[in-house]
């Protein structure tokens, strides 16, 4: 303390730090004491997608089983939009308490790197879990007059940008998925961009867009023998489809399975981190949610909150290199 000061003064600046420490003292443990009795209220989960979609269908299931092991109801709130960035915005500016979490799609590490997002990926969030991946593919209708992917690339190559594909949103999994194989194909296709997978495919069945791009929505309707399925994107084939080949078995070295995973804002109490990811570990290990998984098709990726967000980190990287490559700048403006 500063011995030029009057004595008086010097007393109530001594007394002002020891009530401040005191009061500092006593917050300290009614801090802990509230995070120790987290939840005492119901959970928001910001799902970026809209209902009804593979995303909304996993995230639904997980949150299910995890409100149960929290012991408080965990209400989904579908935020859509701009690729899944609107929901994923309002989940990280969110007041950091545990009564908002949701679902983080990788590809905010594409988008916060193009702009289309005011966010950190390796700074804006707590990581809580990976969960799983998607199984996508390229599909059309019926009636088509693609028989094959081999025909659409034939076709394409003739006629550039007169295929069209249905997708869930420019930059998305979908989109870039899509344009990684054309890039590898020589082709150039004609996108058309909707606000989300079931949207997406609604404009496939009704004949308006030649193709769709998106994880397994087209599945029972494969099945129901309203769609064919060309190819799917992942690294080996999936056994409900195992007679179609993956886009690496057809000579395109493209991989694409975009994990979901489950996140809430920075500056999350530590207590109340490590609630929540024991809950969504249970949950991702749950019955309910594989059975939910093997019905779209998703493979199961789970990794906890700490491994997620390394896993995060490296995606960024590789993330950086695919913008240039892809000049995902440029269609991102077309």
């Amino acid at each position: 303390m500063n011995a030029s000061l009057p004595p008086s003064l010097r007393r109530r600046t001594l007394l002002a730090g020891v009530a401040a420490t005191g009061v500092a003292g006593l917050l300290s443990p009614l801090r802990t004491l509230a995070s120790s009795a987290y939840p005492e209220r119901p959970i928001t989960f910001i799902c970026p997608w809209p209902a009804g979609g593979t995303a909304d269908q996993s995230m639904r299931a997980l949150c299910q089983v995890a409100s149960r092991v929290l012991g408080q109801a965990i209400a989904v709130e579908n935020r859509a939009g701009a690729s899944g960035m609107i929901g994923t915005k309002a989940m990280a500016g969110a007041k950091p308490d545990g009564y908002t979490i949701g679902q983080i799609p990788i590809s905010v590490a594409r988008f916060s790197q193009l702009g289309t997002v005011q966010l950190d990926p390796l700074k804006d969030f707590t990581y809580l879990a990976r969960t799983s991946g998607q199984t996508f593919g390229v599909a059309a209708p019926a009636a088509s007059r693609f028989k094959s992917l081999q025909e659409v690339v034939a076709f394409a190559k003739a006629n550039p940008g007169v295929v069209t594909y249905a997708h869930a949103g420019v930059g998305g999994a979908t989109h870039v998925g899509m344009e990684q194989f054309a890039l590898a194909a020589g082709i150039r296709f004609n996108h058309v961009p909707y606000k989300g997978g079931a949207d997406a495919l609604q404009a496939v069945l009704g004949g308006h867009v030649d193709l769709l791009a998106d994880s397994s929505s087209w599945a029972p309707h494969v099945e129901a023998g309203k769609l064919k399925l060309f190819a799917t994107w992942g690294e080996r084939r999936t056994p409900r489809f195992k007679d179609t080949p993956t886009l690496k078995e057809l000579g395109y070295n493209v991989v694409v399975d975009a994990p979901n995973g489950i996140g809430a804002p920075k500056g999350l109490d530590p207590v109340v981190t490590q609630k929540l990811r024991d809950a969504f570990r249970q949950a991702v290990n749950s019955p309910e949610f594989k059975q939910v998984a093997d019905k779209i098709d998703a493979p199961v990726l789970y990794l906890d909150g700490p491994d997620y967000e390394k896993y995060v980190g490296t995606v960024y990287q590789q993330e950086t290199l695919l913008i240039d490559r892809l000049k995902l700048r440029e269609l991102m403006k077309s």
